[in-house]
């Protein structure tokens, strides 16, 4: 398998002291794994060391595997971030979410919570404006993937699709207003993994596996992701206001179901 070449800060400068703050702002632990993945995941590409440009955060040893946030943040505001990949190494999809960014997510800030199966670096490789970079962490996590749904399966079905959106306090930053919003997604994502707590046999993988959000008719971001997103997705992002009055959410999963809904900006809907 050809492997990509993973292009460092001149074998981060080969100096020991250099080396140890490099390891800090890029925190991912050394394994054999993404050495057989990345080729799969980005072909040919060289990939950067993204520290100086975004942050992955997200908790070292996670509270409940089975929906673990992550945060990226970009530090760099000169950047132009255009999409991203989530991939968890050691999850059985490591590609959890592939997302693209629409103008108005500069610069980006978003939260998406995905379920870790075991001990894994957790990777976000962007395509920016300076090339592909790599940012992450490692997240100590395990069962994500199996862990019993929340709800009878009775319940999760019947809620499918109900979305919920809420808008924090707004602030004005750059040269327009920049909001912060959640949206909710019921939908039980089941990962094929889980078991059926009365029958102990297998719940069939059903999860959604596109979503889009737009203001207006402009788009904000898309996503297309898999089991190793969590139970009743949630995304919580900033954008700038372009001056539509609502936000429109299109989402898609894998029997084919379609939910749409155009909600209102401000407060909670």
């Amino acid at each position: 398998m050809r492997i990509v070449k993973v292009t460092t800060l001149a074998a981060f400068l080969a100096s020991p002291a250099l080396a140890t703050d490099a390891t800090l702002k890029n925190p991912l632990a050394d394994g054999e794994t993404w050495q057989d993945l990345q080729f799969d995941i980005m072909g040919e590409a060289e990939i950067a060391d993204g520290s100086g440009v975004f942050e992955v955060d997200a908790p070292y040893r996670a509270h409940d595997a089975a929906t673990v946030p992550i945060v990226i943040t970009q530090t760099d505001p000169e950047a132009n971030i255009t999409s991203a990949k989530i991939v968890i190494d050691e999850n059985p999809a490591p590609l959890a979410a592939d997302m693209t960014f629409g103008p108005a997510m500069a610069p980006l800030n978003m939260e998406v919570r995905v379920r870790v199966n075991q001990y894994s670096n957790v990777r976000v490789i962007a395509d920016t404006d300076q090339g592909q970079l790599m940012n992450g962490r490692f997240v100590k996590a395990s069962g994500g993937c199996s862990a019993p749904a929340s709800k009878d399966p009775e319940l999760a079905l019947a809620d499918m699709g109900k979305m919920r959106l809420k808008h924090f306090e707004s602030e004005a930053k750059m040269s327009v207003p920049r909001r912060e919003a959640q949206i909710m997604i019921r939908h039980p994502n089941y990962s094929g993994l889980q078991r059926d707590q009365i029958t102990q046999l297998f719940i069939a993988a059903l999860f959604i596996d596109d979503l889009a959000v737009y203001q207006g008719e402009e788009l904000l971001f898309r996503i297309e992701g898999g089991i190793s997103i969590s139970e009743n997705p949630v995304f919580r992002f900033e954008y700038n206001d372009n001056g539509a009055d609502a936000l429109r959410v299109r989402a898609t999963d894998t029997e084919g179901n379609i939910f749409e809904r155009t909600m209102p900006k401000g407060g909670e809907t």
